[in-house]
């Protein structure tokens, strides 16, 4: 939620939805239960994907959270990575979900029924190389030696030439890849009846 701040402001910042004033993002997590369990006041320029993983973490509360959703802006290859690494299910409503891209490992003639609709292949050599070090990101996030929010913002400042941020991001391209084959297979995908107002599912 965007909100119009009228004083100076760490998190305030220019931006059209404002015209010629600043504002900042408040970023709420909502339960199935249908109760705020985590709010974040950020940046209204910076992407709600840098600060999913802060609001599933760093809540405070007895919700044991199992799975996320998302739109668009909370979503990336890296969020999807980290995710799947800490434990939870992440599924965003992605926009455009037919034109994204899909990965496979290997050659893609090796999934015969799905060849078709496969058209990029996973650099397993540097998940490989890096898989230790992603480990040790992934178990510092958990026991809160750095926030979520600062790793993936760095990560997402660095080159593409990073190794650790490629290989978490590569990652996530295959956990994105599955994600995407179960959604368009699911018949009856929990997703479609998912509202902007319950993004986020746990289960106590």
């Amino acid at each position: 939620m965007r909100v119009q701040v009228g004083v100076y402001s760490l998190h305030a910042d220019a931006n059209p939805h404002y015209g010629t004033g600043k504002g900042a993002t408040m970023y709420r997590f909502v339960s199935d239960q249908f109760s705020t369990f985590y709010t974040k006041v950020i940046n209204t320029n910076a992407r709600d994907a840098v600060h999913v993983i802060d609001g599933l973490l760093y809540h405070e509360t007895y919700l044991n959270i199992e799975e996320h959703y998302t739109d668009t802006a909370g979503y990336t290859d890296q969020v999807f990575g980290l995710s799947h690494l800490l434990g939870f299910k992440f599924a965003p409503r992605i926009r455009d979900i037919s034109e994204i891209k899909l990965y496979c490992i290997g050659k893609a003639s090796d999934y015969t029924k799905i060849e078709s609709i496969l058209n990029g292949r996973i650099n397993i050599k540097i998940i490989e190389k890096n898989f230790d070090d992603v480990l040790r990101l992934a178990h510092s996030i958990r026991e809160g030696k750095v926030t979520g929010s600062l790793i993936m913002g760095k990560l997402g400042s660095y080159a593409r030439q990073n190794a650790l941020a490629t290989a978490l991001r590569e990652m996530g391209r295959i956990e994105r890849t599955i994600f995407i084959l179960d959604y368009i297979t699911n018949e009856s995908n929990p997703l479609e009846d998912v509202s902007k107002e319950d993004l986020i599912k746990v289960r106590p």
